[in-house]
């Protein structure tokens, strides 16, 4: 099952790498394509996610909803001490496993969070994250069919995590409730991101907007919060004239 998963993701990766190419942005050779899979993933959102996100908030206490985020926060932290460890960051990993193990503990499975108040700030580090440590180039930006905004190195990474490295969904004998839990995930994480539905339809642009802060959240990630400083030319043309 996880090989037929990686093989279906590959497949869009590669289909969307043969997209005909009509971008000015260097960063988004394909965005002819890339734009009709966001109003796909939009049409789909706006009719099924969005609502559900908005009725669950609707219906759940805030202490509950907190509580839920809480807990599926702290199973991502496994996937962080992975890739902690894929990158030699053996400081970070230990750290990221002491708030796994505080939070799993004293937090009731996740559900509170007393290791940011002992000073353990949660921290992301995903296998995109690792293939840019390794040295791979993010390649083309794509937006991908269900899942939203990445990049080809990003893509392979969401891969990896999902279906190759370590899941806690893999301990379950129960299809049902893995498949519960995960749609509960899902309307959580959607929920969390109603509060930016306004300032996205305010958008003159919102494929724009949410591409370009992608590329800017992922780079900040990348370099631990520091990175790079870069021309103030973003195309080759607007760099002519200078």
């Amino acid at each position: 099952m996880k090989f037929n998963r990686l093989i279906l993701v590959l497949s869009i990766l590669t289909l969307s790498a043969c997209a005909t190419t009509d971008s000015k942005n260097p960063k988004d050779p394909y965005e002819e394509y890339n734009r009709g899979v966001w109003e796909f993933n939009r049409a789909v959102d706006k009719a099924i996610l969005k609502p559900t996100a908005e009725g669950y908030q609707a219906i759940t206490p805030d202490p509950i909803e907190k509580g839920i985020s809480n807990f599926f926060s702290n199973l991502g932290e496994i996937e962080t001490i992975i890739n902690d460890i894929l990158q030699a960051k053996f400081g970070k990993a230990g750290r990221d496993t002491g708030r796994f193990l505080i939070n799993s503990t004293l937090g009731l499975a996740g559900f509170l969070d007393p290791a940011t108040e002992m000073g353990l700030k949660k921290e992301e580090e995903d296998f995109g994250q690792t293939l840019a440590a390794w040295g791979f180039d993010s390649g083309p930006f794509l937006m991908l069919p269900f899942i939203g905004p990445s990049t080809a190195r990003d893509g392979i990474g969401f891969a990896v995590d999902k279906i190759a490295l370590y899941s806690p969904y893999d301990e379950m004998d129960d299809s049902q409730t893995e498949w519960s839990l995960r749609a509960l995930d899902l309307v959580q994480t959607r929920a969390e991101l109603l509060p930016l539905e306004e300032q996205l339809e305010q958008a003159l642009d919102e494929y724009s907007l949410v591409r370009d802060a992608y590329l800017q959240r992922r780079e900040f990630l990348i370099y631990d919060g520091r990175p790079p400083i870069e021309d103030d030319c973003e195309f080759e043309e607007d760099c002519e004239d200078w």
